[in-house]
């Protein structure tokens, strides 16, 4: 359960900061919603990952 858990938290930190920084001159909008687009994206593949490593 840790690893679920530190794997989402991961995910959804390091996919909102890249969908920020990809969409970072194009508006603080677009910006926003590319990190929360990141973020989701980082929680379903920090979830896929979990349960990898969890067996």
């Amino acid at each position: 359960m840790r690893v679920n858990k530190l794997c989402t938290f991961a995910g959804a930190l390091i996919g909102g900061y890249a969908g920020w920084y990809l969409c970072d001159g194009l508006g603080t909008i677009t910006a926003f919603v590319a990190s929360g687009a990141g973020s989701v994206a980082g929680v379903y593949l920090g979830w896929k990952l979990a349960r990898r490593i969890e067996g």
